[in-house]
């Protein structure tokens, strides 16, 4: 009787593993992105302040005079007091729906609320308000999960609800059906998503906002938008300048605006700040780009994998001296990079999980590592002038600068 029952439990287990080999040539791990909806009359009178929150999902970060701004993926804005980097405090939560990223001047903070661009006076921390919003003026300001495999937007009701972002979720399905249900669908998807010296704050480099004198320069996935802030309360729209496909990020130097797009890296002359020109582009195979730049050289993290293309994953070097042809100078392999950051000579990359890394860049083509800081999944940086900050997966660290390396000097978490 034992043994018969040890040869069906066997013969059981054979059967299994036959079913899983069947099952594992059918059938694959996805991500799903599902969208995050509101009605649009709610949509409209969305914006509120609020006690500080936990994080959701921690976004972009954003540095002005003594404070610490930090995107909350969809949601808002968390706000911190970093007088003492040491012991930065959470203040409140501007609850913008729809938000991925926001720029200040002149205590004024200016954030995207899916296609509207709001305003409001961050003079009194203790008491934030809206002062303006401007409907529809960031009109392809559609911000999707490239990551993802697979979207599913065929309930969304675009005559009464927006779409504010999306949720990803790792499911198992049918190979066919996905290759198919991707090659049909995607782009029927997005075709229907539709001199002042008031001081201003930083971003890193996945910032898509970036404010230039008495100009805001905010990039969607095709366009610059541009808007004339010399009155800072009451931006005036300009006429937008067609910039490609699949923009993803906006980085300033001089008259110069540096743009990060999936297929390459396009510079703009905006010494005519209210319409920026074309002079030159660096192009690369499709991947997930941000860029800086410091000197005669372009800094380009590339992120392969899934909707960012197949390109490997590396650190790109662009000689920019002539800006109207730049070329590659060096590319250094890379696990998953997203923002980077400079810093005198000290460069600064955030690669995932991989962790940040920090080299001297006195020598682009012999890079010299000076810090590997491991198990920890980083996202992007902002290097000030007396430390350095930078968001991973809703922890924010900072770090004081050392001769040859930094040293972490404070861990906060946002949960």
């Amino acid at each position: 009787m034992r043994a018969t029952l040890i040869l069906f439990m066997l013969f059981g287990a054979l059967g299994m593993v036959s079913c899983n080999d069947e099952d594992n040539g059918k059938y694959d791990e996805y991500l799903v992105a599902r969208p995050i909806t509101m009605s649009k009359a709610e949509f409209k009178n969305s914006i509120d302040i609020v006690a500080p929150v936990p994080m959701g999902e921690s976004g972009k970060i954003y540095v002005y005079a003594d404070y610490i701004f930090v995107n909350d993926k969809y949601r808002g804005v968390h706000v911190l007091d970093n007088k003492d980097p040491r012991a930065p405090k959470k203040m409140a939560f501007i609850k913008i729906p729809g938000n991925v990223d926001i720029s200040v001047k002149g205590d004024y903070l200016y954030a995207d609320s899916i296609t509207d661009l709001v305003v409001l006076d961050i003079s009194d921390m203790n008491n934030i308000k809206q002062v303006n919003r401007l409907e529809n003026v960031l009109r392809d300001n559609v911000v999707f999960p490239f990551e993802a495999d697979i979207y599913e937007w065929q309930d969304i009701d675009y005559g009464n609800e927006v779409v504010l972002g999306w949720e990803t979720v790792v499911e198992r399905r049918e190979i066919a059906e996905v290759e198919v249900q991707f090659s049909r669908e995607f782009d029927m998807m997005v075709a229907n998503a539709a001199d002042n010296s008031a001081p201003t704050g930083q971003g890193g480099s996945l910032a898509r906002f970036m404010i230039v004198n008495n100009y805001l320069y905010a990039v969607d996935s095709h366009n610059i938008n541009v808007f004339d802030i010399q009155d800072l309360e009451n931006p005036k729209d300009l006429e937008d300048v067609y910039a490609g496909f699949d923009i993803e990020t906006i980085f300033n130097r001089g008259e110069h605006l540096f743009l990060g797009s999936m297929r390459g890296m396009y510079i703009y002359d905006i010494s005519s700040p209210a319409v920026p020109r074309l002079v030159g582009e660096f192009e690369h195979g499709t991947a997930c780009d941000p860029v800086v730049v410091d000197g005669d050289y372009a800094f380009v993290t590339l992120r392969g994998g899934n909707m960012c293309g197949a390109t490997e994953s590396g650190l790109f070097i662009v000689d920019i001296s002539d800006m109207s042809n730049p070329f590659l100078v060096k590319t250094y392999p890379m696990e998953e990079p997203y923002g980077l950051g400079v810093k005198d000579e000290k460069l600064f990359v955030c690669d995932g999980a991989s962790g940040l890394k920090v080299y001297d860049k006195t020598n682009v083509e012999e890079l010299v590592p000076l810090n590997h800081f491991k198990d920890i999944d980083t996202f992007d940086v902002i290097p000030m002038e007396d430390n350095l900050l930078m968001i991973g997966a809703e922890v924010i660290y900072q770090y004081e600068y050392l001769e040859n390396k930094i040293k972490l000097i404070s861990t906060f978490k946002l949960k």
